[in-house]
């Protein structure tokens, strides 16, 4: 099958924080020493090869790139210093943006500008939707604490912020599926055979199970830690979507704390946690991780770590200093945070990763399992290369 040949493909993958990639002459020491190498997908080498001859359409179809969790051995030990797991990141970004069909994941990994600016005029709006009414008709909002402590339902009426909720919800999930679904057409269409539907059903325990524990992370050297600081995230982000998205109306309650308040306490501080953590490693530098962050790996923890210090803050004006004004300014500028950074971080930047990496592993394993049954149908006619034809049995 012939490919077309890209050759100004690390030129703009260096906009995405691609260094220099020519020190690199494949000799497979990075292969070697991964501890995610498996029988059939040889990567970092693979990937690498194909970026520098600019076969990035080929790319696209491979789920090698995804497999990678940057335990950072292959760099530590690579003869060369190529730099191979940073090699793996940049290519992680390109397929974000190669998958994106509507071209701002590439501008916002390669602009700062854009990214900034669209992040801002989010808040503005934001902020306007709350500030404007107010203004227009001050003599809703309750200003003096009443016996049951600060009424926020006086400034943010439940059923209006549900209703946001469910908006963003549905525009958040079809950008993100759309992409996902782009990046399975390329993956499985690799395959070129028939998949039955019974294989997406069959499958789908991959999808959920390294979704909620990215299992593979534990097979890296010496990376328990950041292991668990990854699922303290996953799980904080996970019962803070349930209780905004389904239990509002418990959440946000003027009756004071109910049973919302312990699994609340819980995401605040995982999520608080594990942000302050990958923010302490990048301004140390002192695992290979955090040796070349670019701006993108900053700003997706900094967001996050806002984000609940500002949930904190407002829940402490309200249940505990009784501060009306104090609760509703918070409340705003908390909203102002969180609403950018899902509509940007989630289908376009740092956080889509988190869904990417699962749903390839999902897809190579139908891949993977709709190769082996035709190979029994028609053994030997498909001449399947050993990439494509291995599952991950993990």
């Amino acid at each position: 099958m012939s490919r077309r040949l890209d050759p100004t493909l690390p030129a703009r993958l260096r906009e995405m924080g691609l260094m220099d990639n020519s020190k690199c002459f494949n000799c497979g020491h990075c292969t070697a020493v991964c501890q995610l190498t498996e029988e059939g997908f040889a990567y970092p080498r693979q990937d690498i090869r194909m970026l520098q001859m600019g076969l990035g359409d080929a790319l696209t179809e491979r789920v090698e790139p995804w497999l990678c969790y940057y335990c950072g051995d292959c760099t530590k030990s690579c003869p060369r210093d190529a730099n191979p797991a940073e090699q793996m990141m940049a290519l992680r970004r390109y397929l974000t943006a190669a998958y994106d069909w509507t071209g701002l994941a590439w501008k916002f990994y390669t602009s700062k500008a854009w990214e900034i600016g669209v992040l801002l005029g989010l808040a503005l709006i934001v902020v306007g939707l709350f500030v404007v009414p107010h203004l227009l008709h001050p003599g809703q909002i309750q200003w003096e604490p009443l016996d049951g402590g600060v009424a926020v339902s006086s400034f943010a009426a439940v059923s209006w912020v549900h209703l946001g909720d469910m908006v963003m919800l549905g525009l958040l999930s079809f950008l993100l599926l759309s992409n996902i679904f782009r990046m399975g057409r390329r993956i499985l269409g690799a395959a070129r055979v028939p998949i039955p539907i019974t294989l997406y059903l069959s499958e789908a325990w991959h999808l959920v199970t390294h979704f909620a524990t990215q299992r593979r992370f534990g097979k890296c050297n010496d990376k328990e830690a950041y292991w668990v600081v990854h699922l303290m995230l996953m799980s904080g982000y996970a019962i803070m979507f349930l209780l905004v998205i389904v239990f509002l109306s418990s959440l946000q309650t003027d009756v004071g704390l109910n049973w919302t308040t312990l699994p609340g306490y819980f995401a605040t501080f995982a999520l608080l946690y594990a942000s302050a953590y990958f923010l302490r490693g990048r301004w140390q530098k002192s695992a290979e991780v955090n040796r070349y962050s670019t701006f993108s790996d900053w700003l997706f923890p900094a967001l996050l770590f806002a984000t609940s210090l500002t949930g904190i803050l407002m829940h402490i004006f309200r249940y505990y200093l009784t501060w009306p004004a104090g609760t509703y300014v918070m409340y705003v500028i908390h909203m102002a945070i969180v609403v950018p950074m899902l509509m940007v971080e989630v289908p376009f930047s740092k956080w889509s990763h988190l869904a990417y990496r699962p749903f390839a592993i999902y897809f190579a394993n139908i891949r993977s399992k709709a190769l082996q049954a035709a190979q029994k149908t028609q053994p030997g006619s498909l001449g399947v290369p050993p990439a494509v034809s291995n599952a991950l049995e993990v």
